[in-house]
């Protein structure tokens, strides 16, 4: 591939200031069962390559399905045409500093490789867990799926760019319906897509798989006949895999410097935060630390360079509550002279490179589950994400959440269902009091972040300990589902 990717570099008969090929080979599988009955056994192959031309300070993109140097070439000059016609209404000038010369290559860990099973082995795991997961017989459906990603990329640009990085990820989903007459009940485990994580078909194989399995179904029937979450305002504890969701939605977003400059507002809103809030806004407590951490093996969203071919580094965007950096690449970060990440990332080879969240987690700080259940006289603790509504400034909130405990003098008492809880982001923030340690802190992944026009749905990271958050609203009842 380097070769053919230098030649046609060299080939590119344009007066260019800067050109950049991102090659990518993308190989993926989708298991599904449902009722212990194989839904979808699905296997995709793509190819294509994404042509960046700068010229006059503007860039310009034209993608191809094919790696042929024919193809190259034409796919180069509608770019830099693109560049050249856009070129006199630029709203920042670009230069080769925003697209700096960077070697090197990143690789996902892994044990066992990605067909170390076959499909026939794959569909019969997922029967056995629908089999499994169907405890009483008020379940009512059951569902278990798995998908695998083998994705190759390779980055190379007239500056002496040359970038390889082979990504390897597997997502997983399984859960229950349950029904009593009128009441229905849903149980999955950690929530729809959550489990997704960079590595091999081990993943599939962890040690309490089945203890897990009958739990979600045991689960499922517990909430049938579980009291609803009271309305009140009290303390919050939310499982790391809620927090997933709420760092995703109340951080991750409203910190992407493209939707604070008005990218893209017109498609999915834009955010509360402004250019000269970093560095100065209190953005939450003293407890809160996240950082974009595209390090941490095995996350979903790991990688050693984004699709510009920045060097990809852990960085603060919170820091004991003040708000540091966003998320934005060296484009954004130079049209708005605000500090940012290396997040320009693209969904795939015929989507340029925007901005978009990659690992954002909280950081671990101190306390056990117990300290934390242990120190609250009253409280409610959630888990697993069920809903999500916010609006387009990521602003006022309102969550809903699978499975939660009432907390009483510092022990998990009474299931309750249809748990909810709302807020507004830096009231939230503001009220979070406790934060867990390393032996409570999980990371998930989830492969449907939208953002772009035309969308892009890309995977992206989250880890957080358990944490507590006061006077917080919850109430009982359904909410709807807003993406």
């Amino acid at each position: 591939m380097w070769s053919e990717l230098r030649k046609a570099i060299a080939s590119f008969d344009i007066p260019a200031d800067w050109i950049g090929i991102r090659a990518v080979k993308e190989t993926s599988t989708t298991r599904l069962v449902r009722d212990a009955l194989p839904q979808v056994n699905g296997k995709s192959f793509t190819v294509g390559a994404m042509l960046e031309v700068l010229v006059n300070g503007c860039l310009g993109y034209a993608a191809t399905n094919s790696l042929e140097l024919s193809s190259l070439q034409t796919a180069a000059q509608t770019a830099y045409k693109q560049a050249l016609a856009a070129s006199e209404w630029w709203i920042h000038p670009f230069g080769e500093s925003e697209r700096p010369k960077v070697v090197g290559e990143y690789k996902s860990p892994f044990l066992e490789p990605l067909d170390a099973l076959s499909p026939g082995e794959i569909n019969d795991l997922l029967v056995r867990i629908c089999q499994t997961l169907k405890v009483d017989d008020k379940i009512v459906q059951t569902i278990a799926s798995a998908s695998t990603i083998e994705r190759e990329s390779w980055f190379v640009s007239s500056n002496g760019s040359e970038v390889y990085q082979k990504i390897l990820s597997i997502s997983t989903n399984y859960g229950a319906t349950a029904q009593d007459g009128a009441v229905v009940q849903q149980r999955s485990n950690n929530g729809s897509q959550a489990n997704c994580y960079q590595g091999g078909l081990e993943l599939l194989k962890q040690e309490d798989l089945w203890h897990r399995v009958r739990q979600i179904g045991e689960q499922a029937i517990e909430l049938l006949t579980a009291e609803e979450c009271p309305t009140t305002r009290t303390n919050l504890v939310l499982a790391p895999d809620q927090m997933m969701l709420q760092i995703h939605e109340s951080v991750g977003h409203p910190l992407e410097i493209d939707r604070i400059l008005g990218d893209e507002r017109n498609y999915a809103g834009g955010s509360f935060v402004n250019k000269s809030d970093f560095g100065n806004l209190v953005y939450g407590s003293p407890l809160m630390n996240i950082t974009f951490d595209p390090t941490v093996p095995g996350e979903f969203a790991s990688y050693g360079f984004d699709d510009t071919g920045a060097v990809a580094t852990k960085e603060y965007l919170v820091k004991e509550g003040v708000l540091q950096r966003g998320l934005g690449s060296l484009e954004s970060q130079a049209r708005a002279g605000v500090a940012g990440v290396a997040c320009a990332r693209a969904s795939s080879w015929n989507r340029p490179a925007i901005d978009r969240m990659g690992n954002l987690n909280l950081e671990p700080l101190n306390g056990t589950f117990e300290d934390i259940i242990g120190g609250i006289k009253h409280g409610v603790y959630m888990e697993s994400n069920r809903s999500w509504s916010i609006d387009d400034r990521r602003y006022k909130f309102q969550f809903g959440c699978e499975y939660a405990k009432l907390i009483e003098n510092g022990k998990l008492t009474k299931t309750l269902r249809n748990p909810n809880y709302r807020a507004t982001t830096p009231e939230f923030w503001h009220s979070l009091i406790k934060v867990g340690d390393a032996t409570n802190w999980q990371m998930y992944g989830t492969p449907y972040c939208g953002k772009g026009e035309p969308n892009q749905a890309i995977w992206v990271g989250h880890g957080s300990p358990v944490c507590i958050f006061a006077n917080v609203e919850v109430f009982g009842g359904g909410t709807s589902k807003i993406q």
